[in-house]
Protein backbone atom coordinates (compact mmCIF):
# COMPACT_ATOMS: atom_id res chain seq x y z
CA UNK A 1 0.00 0.00 0.00
CA UNK A 2 1.41 3.09 -1.03
CA UNK A 3 -0.35 6.65 0.20
CA UNK A 4 1.11 9.95 -0.88
CA UNK A 5 0.00 12.69 1.33
CA UNK A 6 -3.10 11.59 2.15
CA UNK A 7 -3.72 14.26 4.61
CA UNK A 8 -2.83 17.45 2.40
CA UNK A 9 -6.23 18.53 2.33
CA UNK A 10 -7.94 17.49 5.26
CA UNK A 11 -8.67 19.76 8.31
CA UNK A 12 -6.61 18.39 11.40
CA UNK A 13 -10.08 16.16 12.58
CA UNK A 14 -10.49 14.20 9.22
CA UNK A 15 -6.84 13.82 9.45
CA UNK A 16 -6.75 11.99 12.28
CA UNK A 17 -9.68 10.01 10.99
CA UNK A 18 -7.01 9.19 7.89
CA UNK A 19 -4.13 8.06 10.47
CA UNK A 20 -6.25 6.14 12.61
CA UNK A 21 -7.58 4.19 9.75
CA UNK A 22 -4.60 3.92 8.16
CA UNK A 23 -3.04 2.26 11.02
CA UNK A 24 -5.46 -0.55 11.16
CA UNK A 25 -5.11 -0.95 7.44
CA UNK A 26 -1.48 -0.73 7.65
CA UNK A 27 -0.81 -3.70 10.69
CA UNK A 28 1.28 -6.44 9.91
CA UNK A 29 1.54 -5.57 6.54
CA UNK A 30 4.65 -3.44 4.48
CA UNK A 31 2.95 0.15 3.58
CA UNK A 32 4.81 3.51 2.10
CA UNK A 33 3.45 6.46 3.89
CA UNK A 34 5.01 9.62 1.64
CA UNK A 35 4.95 13.03 3.68
CA UNK A 36 6.11 16.16 4.27
CA UNK A 37 4.40 16.39 7.67
CA UNK A 38 6.98 14.93 9.92
CA UNK A 39 4.73 14.94 13.22
CA UNK A 40 2.80 12.26 10.59
CA UNK A 41 6.18 10.43 10.03
CA UNK A 42 6.42 9.48 13.49
CA UNK A 43 3.40 7.00 12.93
CA UNK A 44 5.92 5.02 10.61
CA UNK A 45 8.30 2.30 11.55
CA UNK A 46 10.82 3.39 9.78
CA UNK A 47 11.51 6.95 8.20
CA UNK A 48 13.86 7.09 4.97
CA UNK A 49 15.00 11.07 4.68
CA UNK A 50 15.64 11.54 0.84
CA UNK A 51 17.29 14.60 -0.73
CA UNK A 52 17.51 15.39 -4.81
CA UNK A 53 16.01 11.75 -5.00
CA UNK A 54 18.84 10.30 -2.81
CA UNK A 55 18.73 8.71 0.82
CA UNK A 56 20.90 10.58 3.23
CA UNK A 57 19.28 8.76 6.73
CA UNK A 58 17.23 6.41 7.83
CA UNK A 59 15.63 5.15 11.04
CA UNK A 60 12.94 5.31 13.79
CA UNK A 61 11.64 8.76 14.65
CA UNK A 62 13.79 8.41 17.71
CA UNK A 63 17.10 7.50 16.15
CA UNK A 64 17.08 10.15 13.33
CA UNK A 65 16.66 12.81 16.38
CA UNK A 66 19.33 11.97 18.00
CA UNK A 67 21.45 11.88 15.17
CA UNK A 68 20.80 15.41 15.15
CA UNK A 69 21.15 15.11 10.95
CA UNK A 70 18.41 16.42 8.90
CA UNK A 71 15.52 14.64 9.80
CA UNK A 72 16.19 16.52 13.16
CA UNK A 73 17.02 19.65 11.55
CA UNK A 74 13.38 19.35 9.83
CA UNK A 75 11.30 18.49 12.26
CA UNK A 76 12.60 21.04 15.03
CA UNK A 77 12.04 23.83 12.36
CA UNK A 78 8.08 22.22 11.86
CA UNK A 79 7.36 21.51 15.51
CA UNK A 80 8.59 25.01 16.59
CA UNK A 81 5.24 26.07 14.69
CA UNK A 82 3.51 24.28 17.52
CA UNK A 83 5.47 25.69 20.39
CA UNK A 84 6.47 28.27 22.18
CA UNK A 85 8.68 31.24 20.13
CA UNK A 86 8.39 33.14 17.50
CA UNK A 87 7.56 32.02 13.91
CA UNK A 88 10.16 34.17 12.51
CA UNK A 89 12.85 31.69 14.41
CA UNK A 90 11.94 28.92 13.31
CA UNK A 91 13.18 30.46 9.58
CA UNK A 92 16.22 32.32 10.61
Amino acid sequence: MVLDEPTAALDPRAEVAVYRQFREVAAGRCAVFISHRLGSARLADRIVVLRAGQVVEAGSHEALLDRDGEYARLYRLQAHWYGEGSPSEAVQ
